[in-house]
């Protein structure tokens, strides 16, 4: 057992650190991470709440749906990595690190003392909850599915429920982890942490797991331990996080029919632009963060910057900016042309290859 950020925690179990890390890979584990902290967010103002802090775009998530995200500075440094999963009821979960848990909830608390003093609604409440990991492929999924009346196959990567597991009702059960293999968190309510554990280890195939594992694990699938690969001095970029920002990014984009042209809508499935038009965006120059604001340039998310019928591909193509969760290759959206909606596939650039002469 070792101290970490004012717990208690097991560094390893009677079969040692490798036996342990190897056995997540090829089987799986129960780690007790009741360290990290779980905050959950109600009111109607909760994701601006959460927006203004964090640079995620919270708004975007579907219900259930989670993502990882960073609490930033007025510099720019990283405060903290959490993720932050919008439910299916009516709050917001977030779980951020046992190291970071007094200064994050100071500063959650204090942004949500100067929303209220302007009338937002908006409050948070601190979970007493235990949280189990259950990590490894392919074992975690028929051993989780035995204790489920929900089908964990419709559950994917970084989505979240809220049901019974092992007959203990009131678990929320998020399909993530820190290992880089298949596994759940389950957030369980305290005084039947200890049952659903003992549930859980009384499949051969699960072994109790301890912090060098975990450390190890995480290592092996290039993921940041905060205060030592990331920390207040570490910027989003530096830390290679950039695709934690909700923000625009430029995209290619082909289509058939009319011509694409500037300044046209681009539009996602249900007919409106792919981007915020005039309601929040991010000042990070002023740290004032997520702010109301309204663009004069064509640039903003849902625009089309440039277009034109290609002489050598005999299509249109075009260029403009897209939420960051419209732009990968493939996507289907449409464009606004006079007034009607017109197919359009988010395509890799160049959209014919160049011929630059690279010496040899």
């Amino acid at each position: 057992m070792v101290p970490f950020a004012g717990w208690t925690l097991p560094l390893h179990y009677g079969q040692g650190h490798l036996q342990s890390h190897l056995h997540t890979r090829r089987h799986c584990s129960l780690f007790d991470v009741s360290h990290m902290l779980q905050t959950l967010v109600y009111g109607r103002d909760r994701i601006r709440f959460m927006e203004s802090l964090v640079v995620g775009d919270i708004a975007e998530l579907k219900p259930g749906q989670g993502t990882l995200t960073l609490l930033t500075n007025e510099k720019g440094g990283i405060t903290d990595d959490l993720i932050v999963t919008n439910t299916s009821e009516d709050h917001l979960y977030v779980v951020s690190n046992a190291a970071c848990a007094d200064k994050d909830l100071a500063i959650l608390r204090d942004r949500a003392a100067q929303l209220q003093a302007t009338g937002s609604d908006v409050h948070l409440e601190v979970s007493d909850n235990a949280l189990l990991a259950l990590q490894g492929s392919p074992s975690m999924a028929r051993v989780l599915q035995a204790g489920l009346s929900d089908d964990l196959a419709k559950l994917s990567f970084m989505n979240s429920i809220s049901t019974t597991v092992f007959g203990v009702p009131g678990c929320r059960v998020t399909r993530c982890g820190y290992t880089g293999e298949d596994g759940v968190e389950i957030s369980v309510p305290a005084a039947r942490a200890v049952e659903l554990a003992e549930q859980l280890l009384g499949v051969p195939d699960v072994w109790l797991a301890g912090l060098a594992a975990r450390d190890s694990l995480r290592l092996e699938a290039g993921l940041c331990l905060y205060g030592n690969d990331i920390d207040e001095t570490v910027t989003p970029a530096e830390a290679g996080l950039m695709w934690t920002l909700g923000r625009r990014k430029r995209v290619g984009l082909t289509s058939v029919g009319p011509a694409i042209r500037p300044h046209m809508a681009i539009l996602g499935p249900e007919g409106r632009p792919v981007g915020r038009w005039g309601q929040w965006g991010w000042h990070g120059l002023t740290g004032a963060g997520w702010a109301p604001f309204t663009s004069p340039y064509p640039h903003i998310p849902g625009t089309v910057t440039s277009g034109c019928p290609s002489p050598c591909l005999g299509k249109n193509i075009a260029m403009g900016y897209v939420e960051a969760a419209h732009s990968r290759a493939g996507t289907e959206l449409t464009v606004e042309v006079r007034k009607k909606q017109h197919p359009a596939i988010i395509t890799k650039m160049p959209f014919v290859p160049t011929q630059y002469y690279m010496a040899k």
